[in-house]
């Protein structure tokens, strides 16, 4: 059976160890002046050369070359994950005592240490202090902050930095060559940004696309990469982008929709998304609050709702969002209205002006102004009329209907009633008769009456789209 491309290429001396030079300086140095810690502390994340450097370290410290594949009394390896309790550790710092049986020290490679439970860490502390002569512990985590201060205290730590992408290209190129494989430059690029600065990841995922390609004439692409993965094209990202940036709101809809029936998680598009936005942004600071809100993706429970609506949002002209705003805030304020009149029995919009109202228009006037339409194909109908016969005898309906938008056609009247709460009162018994009682006194008869709890239909194709994706609206004079 064929031996995993990381390990068959793992590092075999600190020489050898790519992007960690910070490190290997050190102890090479440390090791060639003989000035040994006891205990070293190797915190970084996952995959980034921790257990190589261990392992390696463990060796040259005995001066004998690093085999994987042989075996040493001397060098013990300890995985904290399933050997973390109490009684695991007091066996551990009964066995220290031994003397080394060929090499010049004992050394203990503790993995994963931040497993050991607190009984554990208590009892290695006293051993960690002071070990004997000839013992050298080697603790090795990607949570350090989850090691008490007293543990960390007694080691020389090192911190692991995620590999960079141009170190990682480099050496996946190095094994692509010995292994013949072919790879085209973009795709070790992709390779390398999709590994989170994990050398291991990198090297595993190219290990599984070489065995998916067969023959000479194979090759692997970025384009194979996206659809293993599940990724966007770069394409897709760049058109997104540029969507929002002309703040086409009618394109950006159905790119996202198209992406997401292709199979694209909407997290993993997030994240190509900021990673190609993080990239341009000396260059876009524009874009620096949709970078923001695109962070909070992955933490919504409705992950596809949430990057709709932020990049629908991002995408929205300007004029679109405050229209709508506008017309939120209105309705929100009118229903309050209509509660505290339904309660205490009073006109409360008579007397109502809009705080940044530039006219000295009563709301009346300015209902009459924006709500009066021709009466269509009904002669007999005037909604003006109504809405004035109410107001001198049913203040009750007139403070709902003037909050309302109506449509006639024929025999039918539509009345737009804005949200739920209208809607009932005007769906109510005694609403509805007095609605058809002043009806009956202007002289329109034989009227089909439907309610409808939202606003009348947006004309306007892409304020429609902003009203889906921030939960309704309606179009109102801005000026």
């Amino acid at each position: 059976m064929s031996k995993a491309l990381y390990r068959k290429y793992r590092s075999k001396n600190l020489d050898e160890v790519i992007g960690q030079n910070h490190i290997t300086d050190i102890l090479s140095k440390a090791i060639k002046s003989g000035r040994l810690s006891h205990a070293y502390l190797l915190t970084g994340p996952r995959g980034v050369g921790k257990t190589s450097v261990a392992r390696i370290l463990a060796y040259q410290i005995n001066n004998i070359p690093y085999d994987e594949d042989v075996m040493n009394l001397d060098i013990i390896e300890i995985d904290a994950a399933s050997n973390n309790g109490v009684e695991d550790v007091r066996e551990l710092r009964e066995k220290v005592q031994i003397a080394p049986s060929v090499a010049s020290k004992k050394v203990y490679i503790i993995d994963e240490v931040h497993m050991l439970s607190k009984a554990a860490f208590n009892a290695l502390l006293k051993t960690l202090e002071e070990p004997p002569e000839h013992v050298v512990f080697i603790l090795a985590t990607t949570n350090a902050e989850k090691l008490p201060a007293t543990i960390i205290s007694r080691t020389q730590r090192f911190n692991f930095r995620p590999i960079s992408i141009d170190d990682a290209v480099k050496h996946l190129s190095s094994i692509a060559k010995q292994e013949n494989i072919k790879i085209t430059e973009d795709a070790l690029h992709l390779i390398a940004q999709r590994s989170d600065g994990s050398f291991r990841d990198s090297i595993s995922l190219l290990d599984q696309l070489s065995s998916l390609v067969t023959g000479d004439e194979q090759t692997i692409t970025s384009k194979l990469i996206e659809d293993i993965l599940g990724l966007a094209p770069s394409r897709t990202i760049d058109q997104i982008i540029e969507t929002v940036e002309a703040r086409d709101l009618t394109s950006i809809i159905p790119i996202l929709y198209r992406t997401f029936n292709e199979g694209v998680n909407s997290i993993v598009l997030a994240e190509q998304l900021t990673e190609r936005i993080s990239k341009q942004i000396a260059d876009k600071p524009q874009l620096l609050p949709l970078l923001d809100a695109l962070i909070d993706v992955s933490k919504s429970p409705h992950p596809d709702l949430k990057l709709l609506s932020i990049l629908g949002q991002a995408a929205t002209p300007k004029q679109s969002v405050k229209s709508i705003a506008l017309s939120a805030q209105t309705h929100e304020v009118s229903a309050t209205i209509a509660e505290l009149e339904e309660k205490a029995g009073l006109d409360l919009t008579a007397n109502f002006k809009p705080s940044d109202s530039k006219s000295e228009q009563t709301t009346e006037e300015q209902i009459k102004t924006i709500k009066s339409k021709p009466a269509s194909n009904n002669g007999d109908f005037d909604w003006d009329k109504l809405i004035e016969h109410t107001h001198q005898n049913q203040i009750a309906l007139y403070s709902v209907l003037t909050k309302c938008n109506y449509e006639l056609n024929d025999k039918s009247l539509t009345i737009y009633a804005g949200n739920k709460f209208y809607k009932r009162k005007l769906d109510d018994s005694k609403y509805n008769s007095r609605l058809n009682e002043c009806l009956h006194n202007i002289g329109v008869y034989e009227l089909d009456i439907h309610i409808i709890p939202s606003g009348p239909p947006l004309k306007d194709s892409q304020a429609a789209a902003v009203a889906v994706i921030m939960g309704g609206g309606e179009e109102v004079s801005l000026d």
